[in-house]
């Protein structure tokens, strides 16, 4: 998350709004340039399609001059930026950046850096882990109809973790599960993926994430929420030349399964 943390930090910094302004000029903002850097992100956001829904309601679409201050020049510390207020902060200023929010932005940074590179090549990459959440987000938006093909390319067939994936979801789709997505009701969000062991045939991933999700239940509209930051655990095994998902340790796996 640190290098997104800075990246967020430059492209603001090169925003056309930024440097048209006078803190395009300036190398070292005070207080009184937040001041200003407030304001041109408050008119920007009141401009943006992506807040014009009730999504304003949720995040807010203005950030404060001491906050942005805070952001710019403090360096990057877990506890305070896993903060849920903090990661909607970052929300609003992707937003300003002309994303959809700060997951867009992740997804953005990292499709530009895997280029060219295929998951399924003899060509190892941590996109990976990004590539499978989001498989995963799909597979949600078509509860109750169960598609776990979506993950043929990320996830090795004979897998223990497909097959636990695959019985999870099979249940909450006979129970008629469904995904409120309306106004971004659900989201994810990846943050760092680290590299835990490093071999030829063999890589051990740690990441953080963020999911918020609601669900609804069929004609009972019963509902079940899922709000949890945690880390995860990605094993990733080569064979036959190729990269794909052996198994994963998620310790809220199972989670709705278990609500009756």
């Amino acid at each position: 998350m640190k290098t997104i943390y800075n990246s967020i930090k430059e492209k603001v910094a090169k925003h056309p709004k930024i440097q048209d302004s006078v803190l395009g000029s300036v190398d070292e903002w005070k207080r009184s340039h937040y001041i200003i850097l407030s304001e041109i992100i408050k008119e920007e956001l009141a401009l943006s399609e992506e807040l014009k829904t009730d999504k304003r309601f949720e995040l807010g679409n203005t950030i404060s001059h001491i906050t942005l201050q805070r952001f710019f020049e403090s360096d990057y510390q877990d506890k305070t930026h896993n903060d849920l207020r903090f990661l909607k902060t970052l929300d609003k200023i992707c937003i300003f950046l002309g994303f959809k929010d700060l997951n867009s932005y992740i997804h953005d940074i990292k499709e530009n850096e895997i280029s060219e590179e295929k998951i399924n090549s003899n060509v190892f990459s941590v996109d990976i882990v990004y590539q499978y959440c989001a498989k995963v987000f799909e597979l949600y938006k078509n509860f109750p109809t169960l598609k776990i093909d979506l993950f043929k390319d990320l996830v090795f067939d004979n897998s223990p973790f497909l097959e636990r994936a695959s019985a999870f979801s099979k249940e909450l789709c006979e129970r008629q599960f469904e995904l409120v997505t309306k106004n971004n009701r659900s989201n994810f969000e990846v943050f760092d993926v680290n590299i835990v062991t490093d071999e030829p045939d063999k890589k051990i991933l740690e990441t953080q994430e963020f999911w918020n999700l609601l669900f609804k239940v069929g004609e009972t509209g019963e509902e079940h929420f899922v709000n949890q930051l945690n880390t995860q655990i990605y094993f990733i095994r080569k064979i036959d030349n190729v990269w794909k998902i052996w198994d994963n340790y998620n310790p809220d796996a199972g989670r709705l399964n278990n609500k009756k």
